[in-house]
């Protein structure tokens, strides 16, 4: 009878054993897209049905902000019971809004200020139709991370962030690491809780789109299970307009249990409440790779870049006139050019740019959203330097002033048109004090005087213009050599241009370096040579094959330029390079008019060839792009590259892959930086739009110019029309800190601009700055007015993190530091400096931004 018991007992415990419950698993579902993107009129009222249908499912929305406008317009019903649903913004509600950036954008391919207007822009939008909606974690379908995102999104309220994006890998993805949680740290040390791509969790085999996390499979989960990840998640926001409700459905195949869940509720409610594994995600660490090359991209990149230069410059010269002039803020006109920008930005502009009807497609859309911002920051930026032309004296004495975006004194060469009657007349420019400046006449027909000007820190300077003959200096020249060489001396270089070899450079000697040579004469290719593989002929070609025409365009004093005329295959290629006395970078443009559509890049996957599932992709392979490339003579060169608010050390060997499964980040965004730390020398180069560049320990430095052929989902990717870029390169003694490269690039990026106007001389105009720090590497990305008060957004883009005194030239009331979303951190102290003005201090941490609210 006791045997019996026992046995029974074994049963009964065998059977409770066998039959607990299985350990939960969680599945963060939702939607992305919006009017822009993809958003059929029907998609809001499917909503709303299908949560009613499955009350146990959960929304996280990836919609862009505009689209609520629509659907307020057009699905009137479906717009008041979906803001019923989503009312509830706390952690057992239904609905997250988990992306507010205005036009959904990669983020890691933008200048820092257009990340923060993406959030400023698109909170603001979603918080007209939805007032008490919450933004507390980031989440996005596509690879929408950059490294500086922890700060960014802490100044802006958020709570936690998701760095996965299983689903939608076409474009690349982080790098796989840690468990349940991590801290994701900033380069300027804030630090954010986030979900990483689990170390276990792998790309799918036989995909080149998802990881394994798209689905609650059994295997994911397990094998997250094993790793100690106690609550592991999936995640997958279905394209708006896919009809499949709850994403996992019933089927078999699937983990159970797994529950729905918004991140806010499982950051609050579910995950491990703090992680011990800090992570200093770098940008390397999002493995992302668009069609680098292909014309199409490499215009949407540029008509970008322009666009971000132009409004952040016509903010800056908007707040001197309304300062100093008391001119109106064009609020609403700012606003109209922002947003067209921010939609620019948009990720499927960058990687669907044919996506659409003839005349419509998300390329055509760019040029024409660009366009409007480009034309309304001119508007602006006219106005304002006009506010600064008028005289007490009408028929008072000509004068050039100059204007200075940047947050550093600096000089610069600007370029004027002489007023009408002045063509052909002796002319000259002199300083306020009445020194001569030397300058040189230009243009068509000499129309246009230039000089190199000196202005202060986010201010103007004045200069006089004469008609009295200009004194003969030395300074810049060219001159041919008998050999037929071109030779182009100024204070900072001598190089030389051979036309025998396609006008590539046989040698560049910095002479401020102590007469060093810069190239690697020992080994090719030759230096500023255009190389690439058109697979149609099965070989590589080079501009280095044909002779060059080589002109002198500019000779001196101030500025030379020379242009090159020479061949690539069949293709005609012209090359200008400038330079001026006293300014230490080099500029480059090239264009080249192409004769058809020949196929340049790996001769892999063409014609018809391509295959979605296959790791290995043509547009991969760089080594056999077009490239321009710069063989250095720097022995053990330190790579350095900038991102948004952030600079990397890369820890690559080499920039080369040619498979989805190995991507590797080799994004130029605005500037790569190679430093030989023996030497103390370094060479950056700069591009006028985000690019790729190629590097390795058997490959210089290049920058890549062109692929044509397969690219995603087979898509041909065509020459239409001439390629046009432009590039620089800057040596410099030190590294990136010590030689201010960021604010080097900064200064290419925003130029100086003059204007001519009538003054009064007995009235001193000159110099003035409105935002100056003392003995600090910083910028400011933006200089804007808000509701009545001055917005001053600094980044410390030096390793300097002590207090720094700020003055700023214009009345104040209150100085108070500011988050993102408006928050006062705290007040400043100040005093006022005698002039109108007042100074304060401020420290920053390394790579840190900091926004100041100025009360007038």
């Amino acid at each position: 009878m006791l045997s019996l018991i026992l046995r029974c007992v074994g049963i009964i415990v065998i059977g409770l054993t066998f039959s607990a419950p299985a350990q939960n698993a969680w599945f963060a579902d939702g939607f992305h897209g919006g009017i822009y993107g993809h958003y059929p009129p029907w998609v809001t009222q499917f909503m709303v049905d299908q949560l009613k249908a499955h009350p146990e499912w959960r929304l996280n929305l990836e919609i862009e902000p505009a689209t609520w406008d629509f659907v307020r317009t057009n699905t009137p019903g479906a717009y008041r019971a979906f803001k019923r649903l989503a009312a509830d913004q706390s952690p057992a509600g239904r609905v997250e809004f988990v992306n507010p950036a205005f036009g959904q954008s990669y983020l890691w391919n933008i200048s820092g200020e257009s990340i923060i207007q993406q959030f400023n822009h698109g909170m603001r939008k979603i918080r007209e139709h939805f007032p008490n909606a919450r933004f507390t974690t980031y989440a996005s379908e596509e690879p929408c991370f950059t490294s500086a995102l922890p700060g960014i999104l802490k100044s802006f309220g958020f709570e936690a962030a998701v760095l996965k994006n299983p689903d939608t890998c076409w474009g690349g993805y982080t790098a796989a690491h840690g468990g349940e949680l991590v801290n994701w740290i900033g380069p300027d040390g804030s630090s954010i809780p986030a979900v990483p791509r689990y170390a276990i969790e792998s790309l799918t085999p036989g995909s080149t789109w998802q990881t394994i996390a798209a689905f609650d499979s059994p295997d994911y989960i397990h094998a997250a299970q094993r790793a100690g990840i106690a609550h592991p998640i999936g995640m997958c926001l279905q394209d708006a307009g896919w009809t499949n409700g709850p994403w996992l459905g019933d089927g078999p195949g699937l983990y159970r249990p797994s529950e729905y869940t918004t991140w806010r509720n499982y950051f609050a409610n579910v995950a491990v409440k703090q992680s011990t594994d800090n992570w200093p995600l770098s940008q390397e660490d999002i493995r992302v790779n668009l069609m680098w090359g292909s014309q199409v991209l490499q215009r949407i990149a540029r008509e970008v870049r322009a666009a971000e230069n132009q409004i952040v410059m016509a903010e800056k010269f908007a707040t001197l006139a309304h300062v100093w002039r008391q001119q109106s803020w064009p609020d609403s006109t700012l606003d109209r050019a922002w947003e067209p920008l921010l939609l620019s930005q948009h990720h499927d502009c960058w990687i669907v740019p044919y996506n659409g009807k003839p005349g419509n497609t998300w390329a055509d859309k760019v040029s024409r959203w660009t366009q409007t911002t480009c034309d309304a920051a001119d508007q602006v930026t006219q106005d304002s330097l006009h506010s600064f032309g008028s005289s007490p004296e009408a028929n008072g004495p000509l004068a050039v002033r100059v204007f200075n975006s940047v947050s550093l004194d600096r000089t610069g060469v600007v370029t004027v048109p002489l007023p009408e009657g002045w063509q052909g007349k002796a002319v000259r420019i002199c300083s306020e004090s009445g020194q001569e400046i030397p300058s040189q006449l230009t243009g068509l027909e000499a129309a246009d005087i230039l000089f190199r000007a000196s202005c202060p820190s986010l201010g103007y300077s004045t200069y006089r213009l004469e008609q009295i003959p200009m004194s003969r200096v030395s300074g810049a020249r060219a001159a041919q050599q008998t050999n037929g060489i071109v030779r182009v001396e100024t204070d900072f270089y001598r190089f030389e241009v051979d036309p025998a070899k396609g006008g590539t450079l046989r040698s560049l000697v910095a002479r401020k370096l102590g007469d060093r040579e810069l190239l690697d004469l020992k080994r090719g290719p030759r230096f500023n040579e255009l190389n690439g593989f058109f697979f149609e002929q099965s070989q590589f070609r080079s501009n280095a094959e044909s002779p060059a025409t080589v002109e002198i365009l500019e000779n001196g004093p101030v500025r030379v330029q020379v242009r090159i005329r020479t061949q690539l295959a069949t293709n005609v290629v012209t090359q200008w390079i400038t330079v001026a006395q006293g300014e230490p970078r080099i500029d480059f443009r090239l264009k080249i008019d192409w004769a058809g559509n020949p196929g340049i890049g790996s001769g892999f996957e063409q014609g018809g060839d391509f295959h979605n599932d296959h790791d290995h992709k043509a547009f991969y392979e760089d080594r056999s792009k077009l490239s321009v490339w710069f063989p250095l003579e720097l022995a053990t060169p330190e790579v350095y590259k900038s991102a948004p608010f952030d600079v990397t050390r890369s820890r690559l060997t080499n920039t080369f892959f040619d498979s989805w499964s190995q991507i590797k980040n080799n994004v130029l965004q605005g500037w790569i930086d190679l430093y030989d730390r023996a030497q103390e020398t370094g060479v950056m180069l700069l591009s006028d739009r985000t690019s790729s560049y190629s590097f390795g320990a058997d490959q210089p430095l290049g920058l890549t110019v062109q692929y044509r052929g397969a690219g995603l989902w087979g898509r041909d990717y065509p020459l239409r029309g001439p390629t046009d870029l432009s590039y620089a390169l800057l040596p410099h003694t030190g590294d990136w800190k010590t030689a201010n490269l960021w604010l080097a690039a900064s200064g290419w990026n925003e130029p100086l601009l003059a204007a001519v106007s009538r003054w009064n001389p007995a009235a001193h105009d000159g110099p003035h700055s409105l935002v100056s720090i003392d003995g600090g590497n910083w910028e400011v990305t933006s200089l804007r007015v808000q509701r009545k008060k001055v917005l001053i957004r600094f980044f410390n883009a030096s390793a300097d993190e002590t207090p720094k005194s700020v003055r700023y030239n214009g009345p104040a009331a209150k100085i108070e530091l500011v988050q993102l979303n408006g928050k006062t951190v705290r007040k400043l102290d100040w005093q006022k400096d005698g002039t109108g003005g007042v100074i304060f201090k401020l420290a920053m941490p390394h790579l840190g931004i900091a926004t100041l609210q100025i009360t007038p």
